[in-house]
């Protein structure tokens, strides 16, 4: 392949995003009707993808569906759920079913329509490098073009003012399991591929499912309701000290406004590290209708006298892990309270520990002598979303849940989607193109009153939207 060749014009973009997850969709959808936006967003993915291997029957997402892509920012946007559902002529029989919150797959199919119509998008496409040229005054995007099977068919570059990035999440692996899930052929294996392997797990003898978040409950009930009575031989284990249901109180939620990203913005860097380390509940636990059903089948299943083989251990961590013979596992556990430690040998063992943020490193690396980081060797992201800079740098690089450590626990959720797209959008104009409220909790988390979002550093020089010259 050929070196990378410049824009056949100019005229540099306005925004390019790269990764096409739901937020830079949700980034991608509000900046479609403004006109005055020049933008493109780049996907190594072939298509529109969201946690495939965990979309089980019957799971819902954890916010309501008023948290889609647009609307706690534009409600009369093109591009909300209840526009799909009309548009898939299904709304009246969603609004007889009294459904808050949508089924996981109505969710990911959502995301589908948005991604399928919305211009601008393009999947197939990796990004390389990106750098910034000081005498075009312009980010360099070098992508790479992959074919149908993923192989690289040709480069390209285009230049742009503001990059934003969401390159999202990666499934997190314990060091001591890594060795196991990482050998083909052997049966340990994240959560995230957990439907894939659905019909392989259930012929197993015995299954393990370590981790005791929503996934870890999820995956355990529908294993459990797939094996027979008396014979379900299941494990479940996890780090925290209980099976502990997500905080969900209507207070409790409004650590996932922008009230309150603006409060944990302004904490000192200590109490920021601090505070995430303490919340996990807020987003690692279990919802209470999962834990119920987990009860309800569980209970159901000593109706005849007997109780069901399936073992549920909270405060238990994996030391380490090896083969026995040449077809099962064994697991080194120890129990952090009892401070005691023992031995089970599985069959088959499901992750279901998180995931991580995507480290930023590899792909900023060409920007790296201009980025100001923290303490803790982290990139500085202002309050407006934005990778803090070198002056020298008159363009912007935004961030889309990549700041949990500088914006707190709503980094990740989908609720606050809409609502940091239309910041993001706000500031690159510089303008109040999205009309956002000036107050979303009822809770005052300081005694001194939130500041405003600041605007962009400088006034930006839009260009008209034109076709892609990529």
């Amino acid at each position: 392949m050929n070196s990378p060749p410049h824009d056949t014009t100019d005229t540099p973009r306005d925004l390019v995003g790269i990764g096409i997850g739901p937020f830079n969709l949700s980034l991608a959808a509000l900046a479609h009707p403004l006109p005055e936006l020049d933008t493109v967003f780049y996907e190594q993915r072939p298509h529109f993808d969201w946690h495939p291997g965990l979309l089980i029957d019957g799971a819902t997402i954890q916010v309501p569906f008023l948290a889609d892509l647009v609307t706690l920012a534009d409600p009369t946007s093109h591009w909300s759920f209840l526009n799909y559902l009309r548009n898939r002529d299904r709304l009246f029989p969603f609004y007889f079913a009294e459904r808050f919150h949508s089924h996981r797959t109505e969710y990911d199919a959502y995301c589908r329509w948005v991604a399928d119509n919305l211009p601008g998008l393009h999947f197939s496409h990796h990004v390389d490098t990106i750098r910034w040229n000081p005498t075009r005054d312009t980010f360099e995007v070098d992508y790479t073009r992959l074919d149908t099977d993923g192989q690289a068919e040709s480069l390209g570059r285009t230049h742009t003012k503001n990059i934003v990035l969401a390159v999202g999440t990666a499934p997190h692996v314990p060091d001591p399991l890594k060795p196991l899930a990482d050998t083909p052929g052997i049966p340990v294996l994240h959560a995230a591929d957990y439907l894939h392997h659905r019909d392989a797990l259930l012929t197993k003898g015995h299954v393990t499912v370590v981790g005791s978040g929503q996934s870890g409950a999820e995956i355990f009930l529908d294993l459990l309701r797939h094996r027979p009575t008396g014979h379900e031989r299941l494990h479940w284990l996890g780090r925290t000290e209980a099976f502990a249901p997500m905080e969900y109180s209507k207070l409790g939620l409004e650590h996932f406004t922008p009230d309150y990203t603006r409060y944990f913005h302004h904490l000192p860097e200590p109490v920021r590290d601090r505070l995430v380390a303490t919340q996990w509940q807020l987003h690692k636990g279990i919802d209470t209708d999962t834990i119920a059903a987990i009860h309800d089948e569980l209970y159901r299943r000593t109706l005849h006298g007997d109780w069901p083989d399936a073992v549920l251990t909270p405060g238990v961590r994996v030391r380490t892990a090896g083969r026995v013979a040449t077809t099962q596992i064994e697991l080194h556990l120890e129990h952090t309270q009892q401070n005691t430690r023992s031995r089970l040998t599985t069959d088959a063992v499901v992750l279901a520990t998180g995931y991580r943020e995507r480290p930023l490193d590899h792909i900023l690396a060409g920007l790296d002598p201009y980025i100001r980081r923290d303490s803790a060797g982290r990139p500085r992201i202002d309050e407006a979303y934005r990778l803090v800079l070198d002056p020298s740098v008159t363009g912007t690089a935004y961030v889309q849940n990549a700041e949990r450590h500088t914006h707190g626990v709503g980094a990740p959720d989908l609720g606050l989607a809409a609502w940091r797209s239309a910041t993001i959008l706000n500031s690159l104009t510089r303008k109040d193109t999205y009309q956002l409220p000036t107050r979303t909790a009822f809770t005052t988390f300081g005694l001194e009153p939130p500041r405003p979002v600041p605007t962009a550093r400088q006034a930006k020089i839009l260009t008209p939207l034109i076709d892609d010259r990529t």
